[in-house]
């Protein structure tokens, strides 16, 4: 074998391990990307709610769950607030801000809102009423 034939069939075996290795990565960055099923996980329990008074109509709540997602801390929030708003005779609360800390598979947050019992103006506004009732079908317990 001449060293010209011989260089051709080194880049032709080359050039076909470099096909089926490129295949090989293709194949696998696809079963890669391919989408997870979504699995939502539990809330195992609702570790307690403590209640601070900041200012007559001003409120902050410190609570915790243990699994479960960020979401179902703030569910768990806006359920103690419409229980406060309405033990208090307010019939509305606003969402001032919730700050929110994972540690593990446990969620701690400090919910602050304000409750009225005029409608107030602003975009996370809560009816203690229909939050109440919206709390009871989903089991999650308020204040």
């Amino acid at each position: 074998m001449t060293s010209a034939t011989l260089l051709a069939a080194l880049s032709i075996t080359a050039s076909a391990v470099l096909v089926g290795f490129a295949g090989g990565v293709a194949a696998q960055t696809t079963e890669a990307t391919a989408e997870p099923e979504e699995t939502v996980p539990v809330v195992k329990s609702y570790d307690g709610i403590q209640t601070i008074l900041l200012d007559d109509d001003l409120v902050s709540f410190r609570l915790g769950i243990t699994g479960g997602r960020v979401e179902d801390l703030e569910a768990y929030a806006r359920c103690a607030v419409a229980q406060y708003a309405q033990i208090r005779g307010y019939g509305y609360a606003r969402h001032i801000r919730t700050n929110v800390v994972r540690n593990m598979n446990r969620w701690n947050g400090d919910a602050v809102f304000m409750i009225s019992a005029d409608l107030p103006r602003g975009i996370k506004v809560i009816t203690a009423g229909e939050t109440l009732a919206e709390c009871r079908k989903l089991e999650i317990p308020t204040v």
